[in-house]
């Protein structure tokens, strides 16, 4: 019998508020990106074009792997916004990185392409992702996956991150100053989504997102 003060019922009673909300997530997420897909299937295929013809070197998805949920790496994928050896100009670069941490970040990356830049400011580039969502290995909201460079620094406090699905968008997502955000801010507002993250959330995250795109306040 349980003894008042236990959390036994309580306990049970958020796991099953827990499960039921995943549920629904996956749910949500199959849905959106399903018909995101296809509505968006014409865009898709015009970038891929722009893509190709900006820098004929390379494909023009870029497949990157990335470490999701319990350190799970996976492959995924973005229209090519870099050029086509950028992963081998890195260590060149890496005095000039704006970001603490393991994270890189560069607001001038000469790395980039001309098409590049505009997709990288209305985040068209991450489009190809809604795959990975579909797939399950991603949500529409959550953590964005790092580098496996990244999370062989992490420290144990960073590893939450990966506590649990990542996802297309995020709290620091979706704010105008993300680009001066520190890690050590990004991983707080992590964070605190995993810990406030509902479906109401989530569908807040996704419509300051689709009005962050719009409004071509990307990165």
């Amino acid at each position: 019998m349980w003894r008042y003060g236990s959390g036994g019922p309580a306990l049970r009673e958020r796991r099953q508020g827990q499960r039921h909300y995943l549920r629904h997530k996956r749910m949500l997420d199959v849905v959106l990106s399903l018909l995101a897909l296809m509505v968006l299937s014409p865009l898709l295929l015009a970038i891929g074009l722009l893509v190709a013809v900006d820098d004929p070197r390379g494909s023009p998805i870029f497949r990157q792997e990335r470490v999701g949920k319990g350190g799970r790496r996976f492959w995924m994928y973005k229209f090519r916004t870099m050029c086509v050896d950028a992963e081998t100009r890195l260590e060149e670069l890496s005095l000039y990185n704006e970001m603490s941490g393991p994270t890189f970040k560069m607001r001038e990356d000469p790395r980039i392409t001309r098409v590049g830049r505009i997709l990288r400011r209305t985040s068209l580039d991450e489009l190809p992702q809604l795959v990975n969502v579909l797939r399950g290995e991603m949500s529409l909201v959550g953590p964005r996956p790092p580098l496996p460079r990244e999370v062989a620094q992490y420290t144990p406090y960073e590893w939450q991150r990966l506590s649990i699905t990542p996802g297309l968008t995020c709290y620091w997502q979706v704010r105008p100053d993300r680009y001066e955000l520190s890690m050590d801010q990004w991983v707080a507002l992590d964070l605190m989504y995993i810990q406030d993250r509902c479906l109401r959330l989530d569908w807040q995250l996704i419509f300051q997102t689709v009005g962050a795109m719009v409004r071509g306040s990307g990165r």
